[in-house]
Protein backbone atom coordinates (compact mmCIF):
# COMPACT_ATOMS: atom_id res chain seq x y z
CA UNK A 1 0.00 0.00 0.00
CA UNK A 2 2.50 2.59 1.03
CA UNK A 3 4.62 1.16 -2.11
CA UNK A 4 1.93 2.20 -4.72
CA UNK A 5 1.39 5.49 -3.03
CA UNK A 6 5.22 6.49 -3.55
CA UNK A 7 4.50 5.12 -6.92
CA UNK A 8 1.91 7.67 -7.74
CA UNK A 9 3.56 10.50 -6.21
CA UNK A 10 6.37 9.25 -8.26
CA UNK A 11 4.38 9.92 -10.95
CA UNK A 12 2.95 13.19 -10.08
CA UNK A 13 6.39 14.71 -9.41
CA UNK A 14 7.56 13.89 -12.48
CA UNK A 15 4.31 14.79 -14.65
CA UNK A 16 4.34 18.24 -12.99
CA UNK A 17 8.27 18.38 -14.26
CA UNK A 18 7.50 17.57 -17.33
CA UNK A 19 4.66 20.20 -17.57
CA UNK A 20 7.12 22.77 -15.77
CA UNK A 21 9.50 21.93 -18.59
CA UNK A 22 7.98 23.21 -21.13
CA UNK A 23 7.73 26.88 -20.71
CA UNK A 24 11.63 26.28 -20.41
CA UNK A 25 12.12 24.12 -22.89
CA UNK A 26 9.68 26.93 -25.33
CA UNK A 27 12.34 29.62 -23.92
CA UNK A 28 15.14 27.07 -24.47
CA UNK A 29 13.91 26.92 -28.39
CA UNK A 30 13.21 30.47 -28.11
CA UNK A 31 16.44 31.81 -27.44
CA UNK A 32 17.81 29.29 -29.89
CA UNK A 33 16.70 31.08 -32.86
CA UNK A 34 16.16 34.78 -33.17
CA UNK A 35 15.65 37.07 -30.16
CA UNK A 36 12.70 38.76 -29.27
CA UNK A 37 14.58 42.49 -29.38
CA UNK A 38 16.11 41.86 -32.82
CA UNK A 39 12.55 40.48 -34.19
CA UNK A 40 10.94 43.59 -33.16
CA UNK A 41 13.67 45.69 -34.66
CA UNK A 42 13.25 43.70 -38.11
CA UNK A 43 9.42 44.56 -38.00
CA UNK A 44 10.22 48.44 -37.41
CA UNK A 45 12.72 48.25 -39.84
CA UNK A 46 10.31 46.65 -42.56
CA UNK A 47 7.44 48.81 -41.71
CA UNK A 48 9.56 51.59 -41.41
CA UNK A 49 11.11 50.36 -45.31
CA UNK A 50 6.93 50.04 -46.44
CA UNK A 51 6.42 53.66 -45.56
CA UNK A 52 9.22 55.55 -47.11
CA UNK A 53 10.17 53.45 -50.09
CA UNK A 54 7.86 55.31 -51.88
CA UNK A 55 9.07 58.94 -50.95
CA UNK A 56 12.21 57.93 -51.77
CA UNK A 57 11.43 56.61 -55.30
CA UNK A 58 9.98 59.78 -56.43
CA UNK A 59 12.21 61.98 -54.42
CA UNK A 60 14.61 62.42 -57.61
CA UNK A 61 11.43 63.96 -59.56
CA UNK A 62 11.11 66.43 -56.85
CA UNK A 63 14.47 67.31 -56.37
CA UNK A 64 14.61 67.99 -59.94
CA UNK A 65 11.44 69.50 -60.30
CA UNK A 66 12.31 71.57 -57.39
CA UNK A 67 16.13 72.90 -58.93
CA UNK A 68 15.29 73.28 -62.56
CA UNK A 69 11.47 74.26 -62.10
CA UNK A 70 9.94 75.63 -59.30
CA UNK A 71 12.98 77.85 -57.90
CA UNK A 72 13.77 79.14 -61.62
CA UNK A 73 9.30 80.07 -61.51
CA UNK A 74 9.82 82.05 -58.15
CA UNK A 75 13.03 83.62 -59.42
CA UNK A 76 11.51 85.19 -62.55
CA UNK A 77 8.34 86.35 -60.39
CA UNK A 78 10.98 88.20 -58.43
CA UNK A 79 13.10 89.62 -61.27
CA UNK A 80 9.46 90.45 -62.93
CA UNK A 81 8.76 93.25 -60.01
CA UNK A 82 12.35 94.43 -60.18
CA UNK A 83 14.24 96.97 -63.04
CA UNK A 84 17.04 94.26 -63.55
CA UNK A 85 19.45 94.83 -66.68
CA UNK A 86 21.43 92.09 -68.15
CA UNK A 87 25.13 94.05 -67.67
CA UNK A 88 24.39 94.70 -63.57
CA UNK A 89 22.90 91.95 -62.04
CA UNK A 90 23.42 92.92 -58.63
CA UNK A 91 22.15 96.07 -58.74
CA UNK A 92 18.54 95.73 -58.69
CA UNK A 93 15.69 98.18 -58.18
CA UNK A 94 11.99 97.57 -57.29
CA UNK A 95 9.59 98.50 -59.85
CA UNK A 96 6.31 96.92 -58.66
CA UNK A 97 4.26 95.89 -61.02
CA UNK A 98 5.54 98.95 -63.52
CA UNK A 99 7.11 95.92 -66.05
CA UNK A 100 3.56 94.28 -66.47
CA UNK A 101 1.78 98.12 -66.89
CA UNK A 102 4.41 98.82 -69.82
CA UNK A 103 3.55 95.49 -71.21
CA UNK A 104 0.26 96.04 -71.13
CA UNK A 105 0.41 99.49 -72.92
CA UNK A 106 3.21 97.96 -74.86
CA UNK A 107 2.56 97.54 -78.85
CA UNK A 108 4.98 95.20 -79.26
CA UNK A 109 3.41 92.81 -76.68
CA UNK A 110 -0.05 92.41 -78.39
CA UNK A 111 1.90 92.31 -82.07
CA UNK A 112 3.66 89.66 -80.23
CA UNK A 113 0.62 87.68 -78.56
CA UNK A 114 -1.21 88.36 -81.88
CA UNK A 115 1.64 86.78 -83.76
CA UNK A 116 1.22 83.57 -81.62
CA UNK A 117 -2.42 83.08 -81.38
CA UNK A 118 -2.57 83.37 -85.01
CA UNK A 119 0.39 81.17 -85.91
CA UNK A 120 -0.79 78.81 -83.62
CA UNK A 121 -3.74 78.78 -85.14
CA UNK A 122 -2.95 78.48 -88.52
CA UNK A 123 -0.70 75.45 -87.46
CA UNK A 124 -2.99 73.43 -84.86
CA UNK A 125 -6.27 73.12 -87.15
CA UNK A 126 -4.40 71.61 -90.24
CA UNK A 127 -2.20 69.97 -88.18
CA UNK A 128 -4.79 68.00 -86.43
CA UNK A 129 -7.04 67.43 -89.09
CA UNK A 130 -4.19 66.01 -91.36
CA UNK A 131 -3.24 63.85 -87.88
CA UNK A 132 -6.75 62.38 -88.14
CA UNK A 133 -7.17 61.52 -91.72
CA UNK A 134 -3.74 59.76 -91.08
CA UNK A 135 -4.60 57.73 -88.67
CA UNK A 136 -7.73 56.71 -90.23
CA UNK A 137 -5.77 55.54 -92.99
CA UNK A 138 -3.08 53.06 -91.03
CA UNK A 139 -6.05 52.10 -88.89
CA UNK A 140 -7.29 49.94 -91.33
CA UNK A 141 -5.11 46.92 -92.88
CA UNK A 142 -2.13 48.18 -95.10
CA UNK A 143 0.99 46.88 -96.15
CA UNK A 144 3.93 47.89 -94.29
CA UNK A 145 1.74 50.07 -91.83
CA UNK A 146 4.92 49.64 -89.53
CA UNK A 147 7.30 51.15 -91.89
CA UNK A 148 4.61 54.04 -92.46
CA UNK A 149 4.17 54.82 -88.96
CA UNK A 150 7.99 54.83 -88.56
CA UNK A 151 8.38 57.43 -91.51
CA UNK A 152 5.37 59.59 -89.86
CA UNK A 153 7.35 59.74 -87.02
CA UNK A 154 10.32 60.77 -88.35
CA UNK A 155 9.80 64.38 -88.63
CA UNK A 156 9.46 64.49 -85.16
CA UNK A 157 12.93 63.49 -84.38
CA UNK A 158 14.80 65.56 -86.78
CA UNK A 159 15.58 68.21 -84.74
CA UNK A 160 14.51 71.63 -85.31
CA UNK A 161 17.45 73.44 -86.50
CA UNK A 162 17.67 70.79 -89.47
CA UNK A 163 13.99 71.24 -90.14
CA UNK A 164 13.74 74.77 -90.03
CA UNK A 165 17.12 75.93 -92.19
CA UNK A 166 16.10 73.11 -94.35
CA UNK A 167 12.39 74.83 -94.99
CA UNK A 168 14.17 78.45 -95.40
CA UNK A 169 15.62 76.88 -98.21
CA UNK A 170 12.28 75.75 -99.69
CA UNK A 171 11.10 79.38 -98.45
CA UNK A 172 13.89 81.55 -100.24
CA UNK A 173 13.26 84.59 -102.20
CA UNK A 174 15.24 83.46 -104.85
CA UNK A 175 16.13 79.88 -106.19
CA UNK A 176 13.49 78.55 -103.41
CA UNK A 177 11.82 75.48 -105.21
CA UNK A 178 7.88 76.94 -102.80
CA UNK A 179 8.63 80.09 -105.25
CA UNK A 180 9.49 77.86 -108.29
CA UNK A 181 6.54 75.56 -108.21
CA UNK A 182 4.30 79.00 -107.99
CA UNK A 183 6.46 80.32 -111.17
CA UNK A 184 5.45 77.07 -112.71
CA UNK A 185 1.74 77.56 -111.98
CA UNK A 186 1.65 81.64 -113.38
CA UNK A 187 2.12 82.90 -109.74
CA UNK A 188 4.90 86.12 -108.98
CA UNK A 189 7.21 84.99 -106.47
CA UNK A 190 6.54 85.43 -103.02
CA UNK A 191 9.14 87.47 -100.34
CA UNK A 192 8.11 84.84 -97.33
CA UNK A 193 10.39 86.25 -94.46
CA UNK A 194 9.18 89.85 -95.46
CA UNK A 195 5.44 89.17 -96.00
CA UNK A 196 3.01 89.00 -92.94
CA UNK A 197 0.53 86.09 -93.65
CA UNK A 198 3.75 84.66 -95.68
CA UNK A 199 6.06 84.56 -93.12
CA UNK A 200 3.55 83.24 -90.52
CA UNK A 201 2.33 80.66 -92.97
CA UNK A 202 5.67 79.75 -93.86
CA UNK A 203 6.83 79.64 -89.97
CA UNK A 204 3.38 77.39 -89.43
CA UNK A 205 4.00 75.22 -92.27
CA UNK A 206 7.44 74.27 -90.39
CA UNK A 207 5.02 73.28 -87.06
CA UNK A 208 3.00 71.19 -88.92
CA UNK A 209 5.61 69.21 -90.36
CA UNK A 210 7.44 67.96 -87.66
CA UNK A 211 4.29 67.33 -85.57
CA UNK A 212 1.59 66.36 -87.35
CA UNK A 213 2.83 62.83 -87.70
CA UNK A 214 3.14 62.58 -83.84
CA UNK A 215 -0.61 63.57 -83.38
CA UNK A 216 -1.78 60.78 -86.19
CA UNK A 217 0.25 58.34 -83.89
CA UNK A 218 -1.70 59.50 -80.75
CA UNK A 219 -5.45 59.19 -82.73
CA UNK A 220 -3.79 55.98 -84.35
CA UNK A 221 -3.81 54.67 -81.17
CA UNK A 222 -6.86 55.60 -79.64
CA UNK A 223 -8.45 54.38 -82.73
CA UNK A 224 -7.53 51.34 -82.19
CA UNK A 225 -8.83 51.33 -78.20
CA UNK A 226 -12.31 51.53 -79.67
CA UNK A 227 -14.70 48.71 -79.60
CA UNK A 228 -14.74 47.17 -82.82
CA UNK A 229 -18.59 46.48 -81.93
CA UNK A 230 -19.50 49.62 -82.73
CA UNK A 231 -18.17 49.10 -86.23
CA UNK A 232 -20.06 46.41 -86.73
CA UNK A 233 -23.37 47.68 -85.60
CA UNK A 234 -23.31 50.76 -87.83
CA UNK A 235 -22.20 48.67 -90.78
CA UNK A 236 -25.29 46.36 -89.97
CA UNK A 237 -27.29 49.58 -89.81
CA UNK A 238 -26.00 50.49 -93.34
CA UNK A 239 -23.17 53.06 -92.19
CA UNK A 240 -20.76 52.80 -94.66
CA UNK A 241 -16.94 54.16 -93.93
CA UNK A 242 -17.24 57.75 -94.02
CA UNK A 243 -20.33 57.67 -91.90
CA UNK A 244 -18.72 55.24 -89.32
CA UNK A 245 -15.95 57.89 -89.19
CA UNK A 246 -17.76 60.79 -88.49
CA UNK A 247 -20.43 59.11 -85.94
CA UNK A 248 -18.26 56.28 -84.30
CA UNK A 249 -14.64 57.30 -84.46
CA UNK A 250 -15.01 61.15 -84.06
CA UNK A 251 -17.27 61.12 -81.04
CA UNK A 252 -14.70 58.12 -79.43
CA UNK A 253 -11.96 60.81 -79.78
CA UNK A 254 -13.41 63.77 -78.76
CA UNK A 255 -11.31 63.53 -75.31
CA UNK A 256 -7.79 62.46 -77.73
CA UNK A 257 -8.55 65.14 -79.67
CA UNK A 258 -9.51 68.15 -76.59
CA UNK A 259 -6.04 66.81 -75.32
CA UNK A 260 -4.15 67.31 -78.50
CA UNK A 261 -5.38 70.63 -78.94
CA UNK A 262 -4.64 71.44 -75.24
CA UNK A 263 -1.26 70.12 -75.73
CA UNK A 264 -0.87 71.53 -79.54
CA UNK A 265 -1.96 75.31 -78.32
CA UNK A 266 0.83 75.25 -75.22
CA UNK A 267 3.24 74.43 -77.60
CA UNK A 268 2.32 77.30 -79.77
CA UNK A 269 2.15 79.57 -77.06
CA UNK A 270 5.90 78.69 -76.36
CA UNK A 271 7.01 78.47 -79.83
CA UNK A 272 9.98 80.00 -80.22
CA UNK A 273 12.56 77.94 -82.22
CA UNK A 274 11.35 77.55 -85.68
CA UNK A 275 10.75 81.74 -86.22
CA UNK A 276 14.14 82.25 -84.47
CA UNK A 277 15.89 80.63 -87.20
CA UNK A 278 13.46 81.15 -90.61
CA UNK A 279 14.22 84.66 -89.60
CA UNK A 280 18.16 84.96 -89.74
CA UNK A 281 19.69 87.91 -88.67
CA UNK A 282 16.34 89.25 -87.74
CA UNK A 283 15.06 86.91 -86.33
CA UNK A 284 15.02 87.51 -82.78
CA UNK A 285 13.04 90.84 -84.27
CA UNK A 286 10.37 88.23 -86.16
CA UNK A 287 10.83 89.64 -89.01
CA UNK A 288 12.22 93.37 -90.26
CA UNK A 289 8.43 94.77 -89.17
CA UNK A 290 8.04 91.74 -85.92
CA UNK A 291 5.37 90.11 -88.50
CA UNK A 292 6.16 86.63 -87.16
CA UNK A 293 7.64 87.85 -83.96
CA UNK A 294 6.32 85.58 -81.21
CA UNK A 295 5.71 86.10 -77.61
CA UNK A 296 8.92 83.07 -77.12
CA UNK A 297 11.06 85.68 -79.57
CA UNK A 298 9.97 88.88 -78.01
CA UNK A 299 10.69 87.59 -74.15
CA UNK A 300 13.98 86.12 -76.10
CA UNK A 301 14.58 90.22 -77.57
CA UNK A 302 14.14 91.85 -74.21
CA UNK A 303 16.32 89.65 -72.34
CA UNK A 304 19.31 88.55 -74.20
CA UNK A 305 19.32 91.05 -76.83
CA UNK A 306 18.19 94.43 -74.96
CA UNK A 307 19.43 93.14 -71.66
CA UNK A 308 16.15 94.07 -69.73
CA UNK A 309 15.38 90.75 -67.56
CA UNK A 310 12.98 92.33 -65.39
CA UNK A 311 10.00 93.28 -68.85
CA UNK A 312 11.76 89.30 -69.94
CA UNK A 313 10.51 88.37 -66.87
CA UNK A 314 7.26 89.70 -66.77
CA UNK A 315 6.83 88.63 -70.05
CA UNK A 316 7.21 85.21 -69.33
CA UNK A 317 4.87 85.22 -66.30
CA UNK A 318 2.60 86.68 -68.97
CA UNK A 319 3.05 83.50 -71.20
CA UNK A 320 2.38 80.86 -67.64
CA UNK A 321 -0.96 82.69 -67.31
CA UNK A 322 -1.96 82.44 -70.58
CA UNK A 323 -1.48 78.91 -70.08
CA UNK A 324 -3.07 78.82 -67.33
CA UNK A 325 -6.31 80.29 -69.09
CA UNK A 326 -5.66 77.16 -71.70
CA UNK A 327 -5.81 75.00 -68.80
CA UNK A 328 -8.54 76.07 -67.27
CA UNK A 329 -10.56 75.88 -70.16
CA UNK A 330 -9.36 72.40 -71.11
CA UNK A 331 -11.07 71.73 -67.06
CA UNK A 332 -14.14 72.65 -68.05
CA UNK A 333 -13.98 71.27 -71.58
CA UNK A 334 -13.42 68.22 -70.16
CA UNK A 335 -16.35 68.52 -67.32
CA UNK A 336 -19.01 69.14 -69.98
CA UNK A 337 -17.83 66.28 -71.91
CA UNK A 338 -18.16 63.68 -69.16
CA UNK A 339 -21.91 65.25 -68.01
CA UNK A 340 -22.29 64.86 -71.95
CA UNK A 341 -21.27 61.04 -72.11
Amino acid sequence: MTGSKQALTHTASSAEAASGDAPGAARGAHGRGTPAGAESWRSRLYRWDMKASPYAFVAPFFVLFGAFTLVPLLYTAWYSLHDVQLSALDHQTWAGLDNYQNLWSSDFFWNALTNTFTIGLISTVPQLMAAIWLAHLLNYKLRGSTVWRVVMLTPYATSVAAATLVFTLLYSWDGGMINWILHFFGVDPVNWRESDWGSQFAVSSIVIWRWTGYNALIYLAAMQAIPTDLYESAAIDGANRWQQFRHVTIPQLRPTILFTVVVSTIGATQLFGEPLLFGGVSGSKGGSEHQYQTLGLYMYDQGWIIGNLGKASAIAWSMFLVLLVIAAVNLLLTRRLRKSQ
